[in-house]
């Protein structure tokens, strides 16, 4: 999970849904008009000074909302700042994944102000779920966006244009996608309680991720392999730098992503810098489980109809084709329980290999960090130092798990959080 797709789930949902009527806003929703006239700063302060008069459910869960949104926008600007470009590894890179303008003039890059991007977006991420949690569990709230409109200053010039409109970002980034004017003004969410704590676990599911990279040494990796992602990289061999254009086109933008792609995988094994991180990020993941559950106590009390994000089995989701059963939010719960028996080393993970009928311990991945080897895990005995006797997840329960959730549990997962 990425902050690709929380941009992007919403965008998607305009090019199968409706249009429909924007209702009027409630007296208290500010963020939205700012949002679509790309002043995210002035929305922000504004929210600031309404609090100051007062305490106030909705303004402060808007308020996390600007924040979230201005996390996000000042992660596209710190990578156009250091010549973030696309590249096919970068697509699988969590937070190298949103398209970059350009940029004739970046800076040169290095891993550790590359890394400083990354911890800063964290520090924001906290931030707002600190934000999100002063909400109160009784809270009553109602606030309208019109997602496919938000408009942020991608790349740092100081204006938000209309092409950097995030429906605009969502034609860029699928091909082929076709979004009408009607639809993306008609497109209506209206966010309340559930919503919070939906938002507040993605900041904390993002850290996890963060926290996990950062974690690691990615030096070695990045002085051999940083031109993949950067116009220019600080790194000991200059030649890599001189790239060679591939004017055949295909997926690789240059002739040397070839060699550098190779040696990229070859180059995936990294020792711990920062354990402290794996400790936070594990943390991170159980505040995940507990605030899925706070989310869909909520919405599950909702008793009315209107513009649902995420909708319990009596509503309709702005998804048209996303139908939520009882049968689904009880494999839910139950997917949450087992979660919270994995992360608590309760439970283990199936090993891929005979091991004498041992399981994998996630937790001790996290609380007894080692080099993160990707090609021996997948052989096996990078996980050898985790295996343990012990109760085994059952491979019915996911079977039975995806079953239930039409064979996408997945993408429902990334749409339930």
């Amino acid at each position: 999970m990425n902050h690709r797709l929380l941009l992007l789930c919403a965008l998607a949902a305009s090019l199968a849904s409706e249009p429909v009527l924007q209702a009027a806003n409630d007296s208290n929703d500010i963020i939205g008009r700012y949002l679509e006239e790309g002043r995210l700063a002035e929305g922000r302060k504004a929210l600031e000074t309404a609090l100051a008069a007062g305490k106030n459910a909705s303004l402060q869960f808007q308020l996390g909302i600007a924040q979230f949104f201005g996390a996000l926008e000042k992660l596209e600007q710190d990578w156009h700042r250091l010549g973030l470009h696309d590249s096919l590894f970068g697509d699988l890179i969590p937070f190298l994944r949103l398209p970059v303008p350009q940029n004739a003039t970046p800076e040169r890059v290095t891993n550790e102000s590359g890394r400083k991007v990354i911890s800063d977006f964290i520090a924001r991420l906290g931030e707002i779920a600190n934000t999100l949690a002063k909400v109160g569990e009784d809270a009553q709230i109602k606030v309208t966006l019109r997602p496919a409109l938000v408009r942020l200053d991608f790349n740092g010039d100081g204006k938000a244009g209309e092409d950097e409109a995030l429906w605009q970002v969502f034609v860029r980034l699928v091909p082929g996608a076709r979004v009408a004017r009607a639809e993306v003004d008609g497109f209506v969410v209206k966010f309340d309680l559930g919503d919070v704590r939906w938002l507040q676990g993605y900041c904390h599911l993002l850290s996890a991720i963060g926290d996990v990279m950062l974690a690691h040494d990615t030096e070695k990796l990045f002085q051999h392999t940083a031109p993949l992602f950067f116009a220019d990289a600080e790194t000991p061999f200059d030649f890599l730098r001189q790239r060679v254009k591939n004017h055949q086109g295909g997926i690789f933008a240059h002739k040397d992503d070839i060699l550098d792609g190779i040696a990229f995988i070859h180059l995936l094994s990294f020792p711990v810098k920062e354990p402290q991180r794996m400790t936070s990020a594990l943390h991170h993941l159980e505040e995940v489980t507990q605030l899925s559950r706070q989310s869909w106590k909520a919405i599950l009390a909702e008793t009315d109809d209107d513009h649902e994000w995420l909708p319990n089995p009596n509503q309709t989701s702005v998804l048209d084709s996303a139908k939520v059963t009882p049968e689904m939010i009880k494999a839910w719960f139950d997917f949450l329980n087992e979660m919270d028996a994995i992360l608590m080393g309760k439970t283990l993970l199936p090993f891929w290999r005979e091991a004498d009928g041992r399981g994998i311990n996630l937790r001790r991945v996290f609380t007894e960090p080692g080099t993160l080897d990707l090609i021996l895990w997948i052989q096996g005995t990078g996980a050898a130092p985790y295996l343990e006797k012990g109760t085994i997840t059952s491979p019915d329960f996911w079977a039975t798990t995806n079953r239930i959730f039409r064979g996408e549990f997945l993408g429902f997962a990334i749409w339930f959080n």
